[in-house]
């Protein structure tokens, strides 16, 4: 396992620096935080002891135990009894849900949070069409199959229509290989959901879905960068306004 930097505590004081007197612990995490995404520090790296890193933030003990204890629980670093504390070296699984619980906590803006998946959703089609292969191409035809198959007027149908649609979507982000962005999609559609449930009325909206969403996949498919975003935008203006309606 790689050290931290040793030498001096000046050397350890130009990656944190001190903090004002009676800073809160959530200060001491966020300086942490500075520090481990800066990428001066490789991951796996073991941190210096409590005691090294309060004397060089200018905080008690306390104040440290607590902001680390606080990064264990978010996955951030790992907590080795009779070892120490190492800085972990892939994303926690808990992240994306620590920023749902935050957006939770808060005050959800419905008409934000369409305007940030469309957003989202646009980026994620122009990767798509410039990472995908034909495999992930054939994978979103195959999604678009069953969303056609699905039309049949029914109340199933419409739901079978609504796992096709989220499959294709997150085939979609898949194919564009960002795994940030994938994690980001899910949290905003999770707080979207209780609206993407009911958003498809009937089979008239389906097929006008179907539509937008075969633009989506032959610009994917002829690595049409610019198409892909356009056809995206054209099926968020559309889904948002059906969600923003819906009751």
């Amino acid at each position: 396992m790689p050290a931290f930097p040793a030498g001096p505590a000046a050397e350890i004081a130009a990656g944190l620096g001190a903090l004002p007197t009676g800073t809160p612990v959530s200060e001491v995490a966020r300086r942490l935080l500075d520090l481990f995404t800066s990428g001066s520090i490789a991951p796996g790296t073991r941190l210096p002891p409590e005691r090294q890193l309060a004397q060089t933030l200018g905080v008690g003990r306390s104040a440290v135990r607590e902001a680390l204890a606080a990064l264990e629980i978010l996955g951030i670093v790992d907590v080795r009894a009779g070892s120490g504390t190492y800085l972990r070296g892939t994303a926690s699984e808990l992240l994306p849900q620590t920023l749902r619980w935050g957006l939770l906590i808060g005050e959800r803006n419905t008409a934000e949070l369409l305007e940030l998946r469309s957003g989202l959703e646009i980026y994620v089609a122009r990767l798509a069409a410039k990472r995908g292969d034909p495999a992930a191409r054939a994978a979103l035809e195959g999604h678009l199959a069953r969303m056609r198959e699905s039309l049949q007027g029914t109340a199933a149908g419409l739901k079978a229509f609504a796992r096709a649609d989220l499959a294709f979507h997150d085939q979609l982000a898949a194919v564009a290989g960002n795994a940030a962005l994938i994690d980001l999609l899910h949290v905003v559609r999770s707080l979207l959901q209780v609206y993407a449930d009911r958003a498809v009325h009937d089979d008239a909206q389906a097929r006008v879905a179907v539509a937008e969403h075969d633009a989506i996949a032959r610009a994917v498919a002829e690595g049409d960068e610019d198409a892909a975003a356009s056809a995206m935008a054209m099926h968020m203006a559309t889904a948002s306004s059906r969600l923003s309606a819906a009751p």
